[in-house]
């Protein structure tokens, strides 16, 4: 019968339940119908022919399968006759319809197909049977009975198994269909979760880079609108930054977009964002770097210049303070820095931003940890503790 494809491991156990029935017919079909030919005559010999004939046949249709809608058919249709002839000769008979019948219901096309050729061949063999008795012919001889009743146990049993097999097809098809279905929710849901994850990244990153570019730029336009009357010198440098901070938010923008590449965050880096930051708010930063900068891989730095920028452009806009310390520390198994500011203060618990939160993120992802320390009046400590994973 005709199925849907199955698993490898279904093919690997039907292919070893057919090489069982193929022992079986020959040592329960052939092999007893050639041993009962040693006294045939010459009808035996056309026994034996029809016996070596049926054997090649299906051995040539094991061996190569070719076209699976064509060969077993043209198999099926050679063994009616056979068994029918065999049927009429010595040696054949109902034994032979009996073995035979599972391949009727293994190479017809369906139920329909094997129950109407497995018919035709327990009438070809109920009709060889009594081809010597003339046209009066005794249908009631045990042959004859053999073969009605094994016709109608094989084809119960077919119908049956056909039954089953229908019905495991179709379950299996359901589950895969919800295989499939679930596979197809779950990628769907692994790409909404990509595709968030990705706008997150791309939040922080405009956050701790444009963003806090373009609020510079706003505050030192504003300074600089008024210091050109009253401190040209002064607002001649406010421009500068100005101009300096537009070229590193392109910079940052083209990174963004993946048509530059992202410059690291090594300790030249880090000074030069110190001194802009005391350039554009004249409050003095006290640093303590390593002298060659720190050895760390190219995330970690980007996650340490993004911190103390984010802790820079909160100083900017909410300690009033007077005085900054920066002090990076690079160990065998983690990297702190640590930023302080005079200013006023604030509650932690009452804290909420999305700069925060986005450092906090930033740093969980390296595998790292953020701290504040602040109340009102005492100014603030910010200290970010990441893993050393070593140089790129």
């Amino acid at each position: 019968m005709n199925s849907e494809p199955q698993q490898p491991e279904e093919v690997i156990g039907i292919r070893r339940l057919r090489r069982w029935y193929d022992a079986c017919w020959v040592l329960f079909g052939l092999a007893p119908s050639a041993i009962a030919l040693h006294d045939g005559g010459r009808a035996g010999w056309w026994s034996a022919a029809v016996l070596a004939l049926l054997g090649m046949s299906y051995g040539l249709l094991r061996l190569w399968p070719g076209d699976r809608q064509l060969r077993p058919l043209a198999f099926l249709w050679l063994l009616i006759p056979a068994l029918g002839a065999m049927a009429a000769l010595p040696g054949g008979g109902a034994a032979l319809l009996i073995v035979s019948l599972p391949m009727f219901w293994i190479y017809a096309d369906g139920p329909r197909g094997a129950i109407a050729l497995s018919g035709a061949a327990t009438a070809a063999t109920v009709l060889g049977g009594v081809a010597d008795q003339g046209w009066s012919p005794d249908l009631g001889t045990g042959n004859t009975t053999a073969a009605l009743i094994g016709y109608a146990t094989g084809t119960l049993l077919g119908l049956g198994l056909h039954h089953v097999a229908t019905r495991d097809d179709a379950r299996a098809e359901r589950l895969r269909a919800e295989l499939e279905e679930a596979q197809r929710k779950l990628a769907e849901a692994h790409r909404r979760e990509g595709a968030a994850a990705e706008r997150e990244r791309l939040a922080r990153e405009i956050h701790d880079t444009l963003a806090q570019g373009f609020a510079s730029i706003v505050v030192l336009a504003e300074a600089a609108r008024t210091s050109m009357e009253s401190a040209p010198a002064r607002g001649a440098q406010q421009l500068r930054s100005i101009e300096q901070t537009a070229r590193e938010n392109l910079a940052e923008a083209r990174a963004l977009v993946g048509s530059a590449p992202r410059t690291g965050a090594g300790a030249d880096t880090l000074r030069r964002t110190l001194e802009r930051f005391t350039e554009d708010t004249g409050i003095p930063v006290t640093a303590e770097l390593p002298e060659h900068g720190p050895e760390l891989d190219q995330t970690t730095r980007i996650a340490l210049l993004r911190c103390i920028q984010e802790s820079l452009a909160n100083v900017r806009k909410h300690a009033a303070a007077t005085a900054v310390g920066v002090v990076l520390s690079v160990g065998p198994d983690a990297v702190e820095l640590e930023i302080t500011d005079d200013g006023r203060g604030f509650r932690v618990a009452e804290a909420s931003g999305f700069g925060l939160d986005g450092m906090r993120r930033r740093l969980a992802e390296l595998g790292g940890d953020l701290s504040i320390t602040s109340s009102p009046g005492d100014g603030t400590r910010v200290l970010a503790v990441l893993p050393a994973k070593g140089q790129e």
